[in-house]
């Protein structure tokens, strides 16, 4: 599959609230994942398909989620963005936010090796 390709189906899965699914389909087992800030007890930059799985799982269950939106795929060579906008609340602090985010995934031999986090602040 080429980035395109994978682009188009991650996006439709996390459409679907199935990011986790994206994740198992699509995700090499060396998976790098930067974020813009390090998340509680946790790096900002974590390797490995375990980690990820464990960041996007706390995101899960720290998180009620109202909605979202996903846009793209925005190609470029090996590479692609996509847009996401999520309604949340915070389960710590209560308080609903938007969370206005793009992710810039890099594919090698059919899988997602890197992908990163720019949020708008």
């Amino acid at each position: 599959m080429t980035a395109v390709d994978i682009g188009k189906e991650v996006a439709a899965l996390c459409r679907q609230g199935k990011n986790q699914e994206a994740i198992d389909r699509f995700y090499s087992t060396n998976i790098e994942s930067v974020e813009t800030c390090a998340m509680p007890g946790m790096e900002q930059t974590q390797k490995g398909i375990a980690k990820i799985k464990g960041k996007n799982q706390w995101w899960v269950d720290n998180h009620e989620i109202h909605s979202g939106t996903v846009e793209g795929p925005y190609p470029n060579g090996d590479r692609f963005v996509l847009h996401f906008k999520y309604d949340v609340t915070p389960k710590h602090t209560g308080k609903r936010m938007t969370l206005d985010e793009a992710g810039l995934y890099t594919v090698q031999n059919g899988k997602i090796v890197k992908e990163e986090f720019f949020y708008s602040m």
